[in-house]
């Protein structure tokens, strides 16, 4: 038996939330979202976003993390990325404030609307104005505007990149590729009165993808991480805040439990194009194919996922309120991936079958985040 689904904690402990904490914690008094997530007072925060450590994944190995592991007990359990639990889909949550469905990065790729094209997220290989897109004011944009000193610290390849301008534009980007240049950048912004410091690291979700969450490279690359945290931890001012978040979690996908959607051309009936990511799809259907295609995925997986209609995924909450610009862009099915399960499709998405460790869907592997504090 597998975990049920882990459901979003939108406007109680998502990342949607964080930032809206931060800025009550400030004593800044702006119009981002509501949350009951608190967090304790300080004129000066920084957010560390670690990429892939799921709260499971940290709990299962904190042997590889003695620091972060030590803030487990003290910090309120964990929290929930959005869904898709996928990074381009959370990273827009903290950075906005907003959930999937409002600010509209609703996946790993998404049906650019009008069109018979995929725009993806993360390398944002489409020309589509990144502005008109998610055309939401960030929560860092307000937060600056109403005088705190925001800072986002990146690594330089993505200084503009439209994942960036749709995420987190408002702050002032610095670029810093490596741990030590993250690390002197995170501490001069945080000497700002009052400031938040937004700093993110790609590593460790990068060894998982390539090696799994198994692998002793993957816990390597974990005890390099939680030695950066220890770092930026004693570096910091001491009267300056840490929270330390993840984007999602991962999961191994082993060959037995992967389906290629091109070895079975029953699945590809009525399908007009496949979005989404290996974890969690998009099926956009044909024109009057919707029951069709939710049948015949749901007869062909089974138990191995749950494939729900566009309006019924809503209706559970996945996506938070959905904007009516946005529905366009969600699959008329979806398709969350349960256990370790993958759907690929070689054709359409050849270089996914080559990762190992796998997000996207509702599992708590995938779902629970560390939210700590320090």
């Amino acid at each position: 038996m597998t975990d049920p689904f882990v459901e979003p904690a939108y406007g109680r402990r998502s990342l949607a939330d964080v930032v809206p904490a931060v800025a009550r914690a400030l004593g800044v008094r702006v119009g981002v979202a509501p949350t009951s997530l608190e967090l304790p007072d300080a004129s000066s925060y920084v957010v560390f976003l670690i990429d892939g450590l799921g709260a499971r994944l940290l709990e299962r190995y904190a042997h590889a993390a003695p620091y972060l592991s030590t803030l487990l007990d003290s910090s309120g359990g964990p929290g929930t990325a959005g869904v898709p639990s996928t990074t381009a889909t959370s990273l827009t949550s903290l950075g906005t404030g907003l959930t999937p469905g409002a600010h509209g990065l609703i996946g790993f790729t998404a049906r650019i609307p009008g069109t018979d094209q995929l725009l993806n997220h993360l390398f944002w290989d489409a020309d589509v104005d990144p502005l008109e897109w998610q055309p939401h004011p960030t929560a860092f944009s307000t937060l600056a505007a109403a005088g705190v000193s925001v800072t986002v610290v990146n690594k330089r390849e993505f200084r503009g990149s439209g994942l960036t301008v749709a995420s987190s534009r408002g702050g002032e980007f610095v670029g810093a590729d490596k741990v030590g240049e993250r690390i002197a950048a995170a501490v001069a912004a945080s000497v700002a009165r009052p400031s938040l410091t937004y700093l993110y690291d790609s590593d460790l979700d990068w060894t998982g993808h390539r090696w799994g969450v198994a692998s002793s490279q993957w816990l390597q690359q974990l005890a390099m991480v939680d030695a950066e945290a220890e770092q930026l931890r004693e570096t910091l001012p001491g009267d300056t805040r840490l929270v330390v978040v993840a984007d999602h979690g991962m999961i191994d996908s082993p060959d037995e439990s992967r389906v290629d959607v091109d070895d079975h051309a029953e699945l590809l009936d009525g399908v007009a194009l496949i979005g989404g990511e290996a974890r969690f799809r998009h099926l956009y259907c044909r024109s009057g194919a919707v029951d069709d295609v939710l049948a015949t995925w749901s007869g062909f997986l089974g138990e191995r996922a749950t494939v729900l209609s566009r309006t019924d995924a809503i209706g559970r909450g996945w996506f938070g309120p959905v904007d009516a610009r946005v529905l366009p862009r969600m699959g008329d099915v979806v398709v969350a991936c349960d256990g370790d399960l993958g759907v690929f499709s070689t054709e359409r998405f050849a270089y996914e079958k080559t990762l190992i460790g796998l997000h996207g869907s509702l599992t708590p592997d995938e779902m629970l985040i560390p939210v700590l504090v320090d």
